[in-house]
């Protein structure tokens, strides 16, 4: 348990994956790379039948996960399920592996999936695989040639992935880059049926880190004892984040003096999405009797009597727009390619979700005209403050 609370989010890692084709060696590969026995290695073609996942520390990148995929070139009814996932898999892949057979060579299955990597903008490596069988003297520069039946070159491999894998990331904050040495934040995280038992959800932590990491402080309340929260403090706090549910409650206890924002709209800036999230919260106004909206969690967990993806929100966009709607779900990794039914696509947060493929579901909607907007942003909305939870960011709230 201890472990795994001090692991650092799947969502803040850096997400590698590997592609290529059936019996390339890309389960070796992985192996060789990764140092441990990730996934099973045969002769057998196909061996790898859905994409292995794992969460590590790989040096000299630090924090990542690990994704071993189909073979891109699988045939039959159930290959091409398989090949299907291995494309979703760069949805949410940050650097690129192609494992190429280095006795065989590239094939059209190879460069195929460079012209994805290239469409996607997924930086890329290639490697030919088996060079114990066959050396490759002219590499290009993005190539390099390895063996992982005796790990030659699988440590510059390794430095070369880290070399692509240098990202803004490290750089993002979710809230320290809004505070000096010295704020107060106070945070508001109701706590109800639907919250994890003994624990808090990712949001609250990861912005809790960020506040003490800008030697900032922050007191953590709910909502009843809020007043009393406030009361005890000299002077104003920075600012008030709340979880969006208690919106409608915390917006009549904070001053309006005081900035007021929620976790979900910090967590929309974090991933790369207020903006167009901003934009699309309005389009509730534009549902009519008979319309379908979307609303997609990037986790799964077990349903509550007052969960707000699959209860509070349906009854709220109900409330607000007076209009006969249809609504349907999505979790986890499942999120729908055929958008074309929906006439608002309503998401969470994405604290459990890359970025990359966070953005990836807001391109889905966009090439397909669907608005886009997220938990935290359509609640402010509904509740009148959107204006005002977006205060801390002049650049957003001035487009409103």
């Amino acid at each position: 348990m201890a472990d795994n609370l001090n692991q650092t989010p799947n969502a803040n890692r850096v997400h590698i994956g590997f592609f290529g084709r059936r019996n390339a060696g890309k389960s070796s590969v992985v192996n060789a790379v990764t140092g441990q026995e990730l996934s099973i290695v045969s002769d057998v073609k196909g061996t790898t039948t859905d994409p292995v996942s794992k969460a590590m520390e790989l040096l000299p990148v630090g924090p990542v996960v690990i994704i071993d995929t189909p073979g891109i070139d699988d045939e039959g009814t159930v290959g091409d399920m398989r090949v299907r996932k291995a494309r979703q898999i760069l949805n949410k892949t940050d650097v690129a592996v192609l494992i190429v057979d280095g006795v065989i060579g590239k094939t059209e299955s190879d460069d195929e999936l460079v012209a994805l990597f290239e469409e996607k903008s997924i930086p890329y490596i290639i490697v030919y695989n088996k060079s114990d069988l066959k050396s490759r003297e002219k590499l290009g520069e993005n190539e390099i040639s390895v063996s992982a039946v005796n790990g030659t070159n699988i440590y510059e491999l390794k430095e070369r992935i880290a070399a692509l894998a240098k990202s803004e990331e490290d750089d993002k904050r979710v809230i320290g880059d809004l505070l000096e040495r010295g704020d107060v934040v106070v945070l508001v995280t109701p706590i109800d049926s639907s919250a994890p038992k003994g624990r808090m959800i990712l949001p609250q932590m990861q912005a809790i880190r960020d506040i003490l990491d800008s030697r900032a402080m922050c007191i953590v309340t709910q909502t009843d004892e809020l007043s009393k929260a406030l009361g005890a403090l000299k002077e104003p706090p920075k600012m008030v984040v709340t979880d969006s549910q208690a919106f409608y409650k915390v917006k009549e206890i904070v001053p309006r003096e005081v900035p007021l924002t929620s976790f979900s709209i910090l967590f929309a800036r974090f991933k790369g999405i207020l903006a167009p999230a901003v934009k699309g919260a309005a389009a509730v106004e534009k549902l009519k009797d008979g319309d379908t909206v979307l609303i997609s969690e990037g986790c799964t967990h077990h349903r509550q009597c007052e969960d707000i993806g699959t209860v509070k929100l349906p009854s709220w966009i109900q409330k607000h727009t007076g209009k006969k709607l249809n609504f349907e779900f999505s979790s986890g990794g499942g999120f729908p390619d055929d958008l074309s039914k929906y006439s608002l696509v309503v998401h969470c947060g994405g604290c459990m979700l890359n970025e990359r493929e966070v953005i990836y579901r807001l391109k889905c909607a966009r090439d397909q005209g669907v608005q886009f907007t997220n938990y935290g942003t359509l609640i402010a909305y509904m509740n009148g403050i959107l204006k005002r939870s977006l205060e801390i960011f002049p650049d957003i709230s001035k487009e409103i």
